[in-house]
């Protein structure tokens, strides 16, 4: 029986291109499965951690201003109450503790001086602030007490206050600068906003 070349070569040519599918099969399953190389991925968590700084110095400096102005209310409140409680008191140590019918300062011979402002603070005996009696006891005043000498509400436990009393008519128009006391209650918030309030107490 004769050899056949024909068949003998189809079946070559066949097994060949069989090679050249399977081997194209094989180079597209690699390129599909390729994944990121160390290089990519440590230029990826950069660009990531720098993103996320900025981010980051955007929203926490907005949330400290939101959470400060809440503060500031509060800080206000606290200070206006501050201001009022002092305010209610006498102007000095020698004045008329019930109607001001007696100021300190007069008569004008000196026997009944206002008290120097080199000596503003507490007087003797005075050793909480339910013993205050007149607004220059307040100088130099921080503790946390309200005026029942209480505690203050535990809300305001992170705030700081300071008050300070001076002379200060001649700024309101008055001829004397003895004739009116400034008064200046400096609020400080946790986030550590100074806020200052003032009012003035007449000599009357």
């Amino acid at each position: 029986m004769p050899f056949n070349f024909t068949k003998l070569f189809a079946c070559h040519s066949q097994h060949t291109n069989s090679k050249i599918f399977f081997s194209k099969l094989a180079n597209s399953q690699l390129v599909t499965q390729k994944g990121f190389t160390l290089i990519e991925l440590i230029i990826g968590i950069v660009v990531l951690s720098i993103s996320l700084s900025i981010v980051s110095t955007l929203i926490i400096p907005a949330e400290e201003k939101s959470a400060d102005q809440v503060l500031q209310v509060k800080a206000a409140e606290l200070g206006q109450s501050i201001l009022n409680d002092i305010s209610s008191r006498a102007f000095d140590e020698n004045s008329d503790m019930t109607g001001s019918l007696i100021r300190c300062g007069e008569p004008n011979d000196g026997s009944n001086p206002c008290t120097s402002e080199a000596n503003f603070g507490p007087d003797t005996g005075e050793t909480d602030r339910s013993l205050f009696n007149d607004v220059d006891d307040f100088h130099l005043y921080q503790n946390h007490f309200n005026a029942n000498n209480q505690n203050l509400h535990q809300g305001y436990t992170n705030f700081d206050l300071l008050v300070e009393v001076t002379y200060d008519g001649l700024s309101i128009g008055l001829s004397d600068n003895n004739n009116a006391k400034k008064i200046t209650v400096t609020v400080t918030t946790p986030l550590g906003t100074a806020i200052k309030f003032a009012t003035h107490k007449a000599n009357f």
